[in-house]
């Protein structure tokens, strides 16, 4: 109890002077007195050491004297910044591409963790250099088995029990291991020993030169040059990565090029520091940059002796694209100005060839051009391009027609594109897939050449999925906010490469946009800026078709126009004062009228092939031939009669051979119609659509529709036409464009009223959504009782809206209470106007009109028959209108508001039915 007591005595007192003393190293505690506070109950230590401030850990041997190492503080992580550009607004493409280049292996400590911790978890290595602060787990097992935690102290001793203090100062961790196993081997009789390191001490040193951060680090003992790297964030870009020093008592013991471990994973020279060492970091020396169709693009640091053949190996060496033949270096020469050096980097001459400092190397890209390759796009199974061997021909490209080709192809029209010398000129063959591939007829089974492209069509191309192509194209042009499913390039596009020859891509001719104000269906209109843009970007890629992968992955979602896009604008560049351009047009009853490449030798009848053949109502008799002449002093257009079937049968007086700028126009069979209908509703015997034929009248169709029932009202029918509405749809956006540049030049009326915007927008706003209606005023009477001056021809698509009979009429406009009232035999128009609380105080009752049950106006002030003691008819509707003065006295405000309020009438009544 005694011995307890002193024990528990000897631990308090070293306790305490471990505690007085730590903040100026406290003494090293011996073995016996950890051993011995190792003795006590758990409950006793955590006392003691919650008495005394000391922690348990220090006491129970497991840290010893070791000094922590303290967390460094955080270093933020840095941005590698790229190089900064030259100041020169030219924007050079090779210039822009030197800034891109990054300084390589810099970006190794870019958004790394800039904290340092011990290193505890590796293997010691046997040369080892042990030292104060190391501690030492030493397990004895034999007739005695014990475990001891010995720390070296300052002195170099380690005071071992029952051997006492043991010199270990200058010892290599093996060597250590070897001296303290023979000591405890002779001097204690039986045990036998395994010695192993612990903890291990910390090391000071510094890092100096062009370091991320330079200074001081505490660091593990075990640290080599990266590791301490690391610890201060990195080498600046202004220092070499290739002459990393490293200094000990001033002399330099190895130094270390990060590139061996950067581009060889080698780290034998990335040595071990030790307490004191100084980590230098010198300035960079000759930096060479390397470009182009290289695997690792970036500005490499050099050594003295390097050649252009190892910063290639250090850039990994050239893409598989990569033409290194051809390849150049910007160099700088004696009078400070750049030459260029062409270089082959596959001789020997560039193994040898020494790099400079602020060499710029290029390595050139090979040829996207193919040189024995046959290309095939179209409505094909598997599009792209394929081997060209002697002797190949169509059939051999594409053995099967359901095998090969796609569902939808056209078996009787395709191409076959060939360049007849080395500056690209370009003829067209014609041939017949279906008789190449499954009759093998000599004439259409063509012989194949180096670089031909073979094009197929699709028969129907409104049957053809656009989607993936649609969206690769709207990925490709940003400007294009919606593309129509039908064409990519569109009338507009493909014209112009035809331009001069006065002919659309459907093969019309073009004329103009209206003739006397009335618009003409499909005629031509000026691109603005917009789409002009669209228009050169999709032509441009439309263009490129055979040399772009993903355009010809897709081309046989593409229509008949755009695959022949290409060739007719190859074709038009052709062209010269000696030459016409070798297209040709058809137009009129072919299924696929445009434009088409004049094909070698090519007759009418091949022209036919290529327009799909003829459709319904097509004259085969005639049609019509335009030929243009040149001569010396000028140019005559003559006019050939061809028989059609005389050309589809092969006949020579017919199926003449074919010049450039030809145009065929198939006409139509005399008296010949497509079918036209119209559509009767409402209160007729028998309502629904009547096909009509050519010059039959409304009185006819009527006849035909077995009269009015009893409930009809025909004097209110509605009769609408889509060409009225076309017109009328235009009159109204000319009103509205007028009425827009009254308000932006109209700031004051003539009075000096101030133009209140803010309704004159809102009446504008009305006017641009008004949708016309088409109404043709119509005396359904008349024509019945057989008057023929009343009756019309009618038109396709017209409609005829009869209602049930009407007991109503309506007061409309700048009254105080528009509303319908019931009519009355005898009432008159001011009885009416009183009904609904008469006109308002803006209200122009001086211009009052009433429209007709049958759409007509009437004006009561302006009538001698009809005033506004007169009567009014059931159906009728009465019209108050706004005062124009009262509306700052612009001058479109009578016609806006009467659009408005008519429109609204006839459309009323038509949603009555």
């Amino acid at each position: 109890m005694v011995l307890q007591k002193i024990k528990i005595f000897a631990i308090a007192a070293l306790s305490a002077t471990l505690v007085i003393s730590a903040p100026i190293q406290a003494v090293t505690p011996s073995p016996q007195m950890i051993e011995q506070f190792k003795s006590l109950p758990a409950s006793e230590q955590q006392r003691l050491a919650k008495q005394y401030g000391i922690s348990p850990s220090v006491l129970s041997g497991q840290s010893g004297q070791s000094s922590q190492i303290a967390e460094a503080t955080p270093i933020p992580a840095r941005q590698v910044q790229a190089k900064e550009q030259q100041t020169n607004n030219l924007d050079f493409e090779q210039e822009s591409e030197k800034a891109e280049l990054n300084f390589f292996g810099y970006d190794m400590f870019a958004g790394e963790p800039m904290t340092f911790s011990p290193i505890s978890d590796i293997p010691v290595p046997s040369d080892y250099m042990v030292g104060p602060g190391d501690t030492l787990n030493v397990q004895l097992y034999g007739k005695d088995n014990r475990e001891y935690s010995l720390t070296i102290g300052r002195d170099g001793n380690i005071q071992f029990p029952e051997l006492g203090p043991i010199s270990v100062v200058g010892l290599t961790f093996s060597e250590l291991r070897e001296y303290l196993g023979e000591r405890i081997q002779k001097q204690m009789i039986g045990i036998e020993s395994n010695i192993t390191l612990g903890e291990l001490r910390s090391i000071r040193i510094f890092i100096a030169g062009d370091a991320y951060k330079s200074g001081s680090y505490t660091v593990s003992s075990l640290s080599t040059i990266t590791q301490a790297l690391f610890a201060a964030g990195g080498v600046n870009e202004i220092g070499s990565l290739r002459n990393i020093q490293v200094k000990r008592q001033g002399q330099l013991v190895g130094s270390f090029d990060l590139y061996d471990l950067l581009l060889k994973g080698d780290a034998s020279k990335d040595i071990n520091l030790r307490s004191g060492d100084v980590v230098f970091i010198p300035s960079v020396g000759g930096r060479v940059s390397i470009t182009g169709e290289i695997r690792r693009p970036a500005i490499y640091e050099i050594k003295s002796n390097e050649t252009i053949d190892d910063v290639v190996k250090m850039a990994a060496g050239v893409n598989p694209g990569a033409y290194p033949k051809r390849s150049s270096i910007e160099r700088y020469n004696h009078n400070g100005l750049k030459t260029i050096v062409n270089v082959d980097l596959t001789s020997a001459k560039a193994a040898s060839k020494l790099a400079k400092a602020g060499d710029f190397i290029r390595v050139k890209s090979a040829s996207m051009q193919y040189e024995d390759a046959v290309t095939l796009v179209g409505a094909v199974v598997r599009p792209g391009k394929y081997q060209w061997y002697q002797g190949q021909k169509v059939n051999d490209l594409l053995p099967t027609i359901w095998g090969d080709l796609a569902i939808s192809a056209d078996l009787n029209y395709a191409l076959i594109i060939r360049e007849v010398n080395k500056f690209g000129k370009i003829e067209v063959l014609q041939f017949s897939p279906g008789k190449a591939i499954s009759q093998q007829v000599q004439s259409e089974n063509i012989a194949l050449s180096p670089r031909d492209k073979v094009i197929l069509f699709n028969y129907d191309d409104s049957s053809i999925n656009r989607y993936e192509l649609n969206k690769l194209v709207q990925n490709r042009a940003k400007k294009i906010k919606s593309l129509s499913s039908d064409s990519l390039i569109g009338n507009d596009l493909f014209k112009a490469g035809f331009k001069s020859m006065n002919i659309d891509a459907a093969g019309s001719m073009m004329h103009k946009a209206s003739i006397g104000g009335i618009v003409i269906p499909g005629s031509d209109k000026e691109l603005n800026e917009q789409e002009q843009l669209i228009g050169d970007e999709v032509s441009k890629m439309i263009s490129n078709l055979f040399d772009d992968r993903d355009l010809i992955k897709l081309s046989g979602s593409m229509s008949r126009e755009e695959l022949l896009f290409p060739i007719i604008s190859k074709l038009s560049q052709q062209s010269s004062p000696l030459e016409k351009a070798q297209v040709v047009a058809i137009s009129g009853k072919v299924k696929n009228g445009g434009i088409y490449p004049l094909a070698t030798n090519a007759k009418v009848s091949d022209l036919l092939v290529a327009a799909g053949g003829l459709v319904e109502g097509a004259y085969t008799n005639r049609a019509e031939l335009t030929r243009t002449e040149n001569s010396d002093s000028l140019s005559d257009i003559n006019h050939i009669h061809v028989n059609i079937n005389n050309a589809i049968n092969h006949l020579p007086s017919d199926d003449l051979l074919l010049e450039g700028r030809d145009m065929l126009v198939v006409l139509t069979t005399p008296e010949w119609q497509e079918r036209k209908s119209i559509e009767i509703r409402g209160e007729v015997k028998f309502p629904g659509m009547y096909n009509i034929r050519r010059g039959e009248t409304l009185a006819d169709v009527m006849q035909r529709a077995g009269g009015f029932t009893d409930f009809a009202f025909p004097t209110a029918a509605v009769f609408v036409r889509e060409s009225v509405k076309q017109q009328e749809q235009l009159e109204i956006k000319k009103l509205a464009d007028q009425l827009r540049r009254d308000i932006a030049t109209r700031g004051v009326s003539k009075d000096g009223t101030v133009v209140n915007y803010s309704e004159a927008q809102l009446m504008l706003t009305d006017l641009e959504n008004i949708q016309a209606v088409g109404r043709l005023v119509v005396d359904l009477n008349a024509i019945q009782v057989g008057i023929e001056q009343a009756d019309i021809q009618l038109e396709d698509k017209d409609i005829l809206y009869v209602p049930t009979t009407k007991q109503i009429v309506s007061v409309m406009g700048e009254v105080q209470h528009p509303s319908t009232h019931r009519f009355k035999e005898g009432t008159t128009l001011d009885q009416y106007l009183s009904m609904s609380g008469g006109p308002r105080e803006r209200a122009d009752d001086g211009r009052t009109y009433i429209i007709k049950a049958d759409g007509s106006v009437m004006m009561p002030k302006q009538s001698f028959w009809f005033s506004s003691k007169a009567a009014l008819s059931a159906g009728d509707t009465v019209i108050v209108p706004l005062d124009t003065e009262y509306k700052d006295n612009l001058t479109l405000w009578t016609q806006v508001t009467q659009i408005v309020y008519n429109s609204a009438v006839a459309l009323a009544t038509i949603s009555g039915l």
